[in-house]
């Protein structure tokens, strides 16, 4: 007996709406200097000692350094449904206020000194852009997200498209069809 839940006959199957998508990977050359760096890492523990020392330190090195890199650029961030998403985190559209594209000089300002230390944030220094996610949710003390993306007029559209269709289905009378 599976302990997955089943779609019941008279509930129709719902399906997953991507509005935006995407995953803030590192550019190539920041994969070349870091792979290079541990070839050169490798290479001073080598030395040109012979036996183990001539293969360990490449076949340990390069492989975590390209793992470590793989998971530097693992977050994805996009608008599915009616939430946001970045990584694990999940903000229901229904409870944000607004959204504002931000370029280098606006997130250089938001996370800057005068930063509010109650923010979400996932920055990526890589990334020249920015959102930020003004929250109306009394029970949350987070006051706002900053979310780093290559796209933020983008993402910020989606967001605010998501926001407002979810509004309009709470705000539908129950007889007018969907």
């Amino acid at each position: 007996m599976s302990m997955s839940p089943s779609p019941s006959a008279d509930q129709p199957p719902v399906a997953v709406r991507t509005a935006y998508a995407e995953r803030l990977d590192l550019p190539w050359w920041l994969w070349l200097v870091g792979l290079v760096a541990a070839a050169l890492l490798a290479v001073e523990i080598w030395m040109g000692a012979s036996g183990v020392r001539a293969w360990l330190p490449f076949a340990v090195l390069l492989p975590l350094t390209a793992a470590g890199l793989w998971w530097l650029g693992r977050i994805r961030v996009g608008v599915v449904d009616a939430e946001l998403r970045v990584d694990d985190a999940r903000l229901p559209v229904r409870f944000v206020a607004d959204v504002v594209p931000l370029d280098v000089a606006g997130r250089r300002e938001v996370l800057g000194v005068g930063a509010d230390p109650l923010a979400f944030v996932v920055q990526r220094p890589w990334i020249s852009g920015a959102v930020q996610v003004v929250l109306d949710d009394p029970a949350d003390p987070t006051p706002f997200w900053v979310v780093s993306t290559r796209h933020p007029v983008e993402l910020a559209e989606a967001v605010l498209t998501a926001r407002d269709a979810a509004r309009r289905l709470v705000d539908r009378p129950a007889d007018e069809p969907a």
